[in-house]
């Protein structure tokens, strides 16, 4: 069992910056990857950046350039650090902790942080 929990969101202008912080906990250690997700309206959840246990990221090809995702193993915490942000990039934005085993793959969501940039 996992539990995360998302914070650092907030309302920006366009070129602005924001660091969106997610702290896990409980069953940490079976934690395969951990990532951001967004969710705009009348859009689907699409993944923003992704981070396996072993280092690997992946970006989406909108942010490229502009986030980047690290995190602090001490502190069971992974950033999404957003740079020169845009009014599209405004989103709900969730993290998720993902658990692989031989049976089953298990998500853990936060509750969402709302990211907004105007123009």
């Amino acid at each position: 069992q996992v539990q995360v929990v998302e914070s650092g969101g907030g309302l920006v202008q366009a070129g602005g910056s924001l660091r969106l912080s997610c702290a896990a906990s409980g069953s940490i250690f079976s934690i395969n990857a951990m990532g951001w997700y967004r969710q705009a309206p009348g859009k689907q959840r699409e993944l923003v950046a992704g981070l396996t246990s072993d280092g690997i990221r992946n970006y989406a090809d909108s942010v490229k350039g502009r986030f980047t995702i690290s995190r602090d193993n001490a502190k069971n915490t992974v950033y999404l650090q957003m740079n020169s942000l845009k009014p599209e990039d405004t989103a709900v934005y969730y993290c998720n902790a993902r658990l692989i085993s031989a049976q089953a793959i298990e998500n853990y969501w936060g509750q969402g942080t709302q990211v907004t940039v105007s123009s």
